[in-house]
């Protein structure tokens, strides 16, 4: 005999662990802001930074902006891997595999 599923305990669980993973989302993307040093912007002068890349068309220039991001991610893991406490807030930020539920 074939066991019952509980389908309103799977959805649950589903929703629980969503919301978890926009919780993540939403730290990393507050210590990607403390790593860069943008925490010192004004508010303004941050989210009009992100509008204008959000509505960067040209190819040049956003693919020079990934390739000075990917630089800074990987001078960031060499950093932080030498600490003998094991990480920083730029390492918590590349670590995306940190928590898990």
């Amino acid at each position: 005999m074939r066991k019952v599923r509980d389908f309103d305990a799977e959805l649950k669980a589903l929703n629980d662990r969503a919301k978890l993973l926009k919780q993540r989302k939403i730290q990393q993307f507050g210590e990607l802001i403390e790593a860069t040093g943008a925490d010192a912007l004004e508010p303004d002068l941050l989210a009009g930074a992100l509008l204008a890349a959000v509505a960067e068309k040209d190819e040049a220039t956003t693919s020079a902006w990934s390739r000075q991001g990917a630089q800074f991610f990987r001078d960031t893991r060499r950093r932080s891997s030498r600490r003998p406490g094991g990480g920083d807030a730029g390492g918590k930020a590349t670590d995306p595999g940190a928590q898990s539920a």
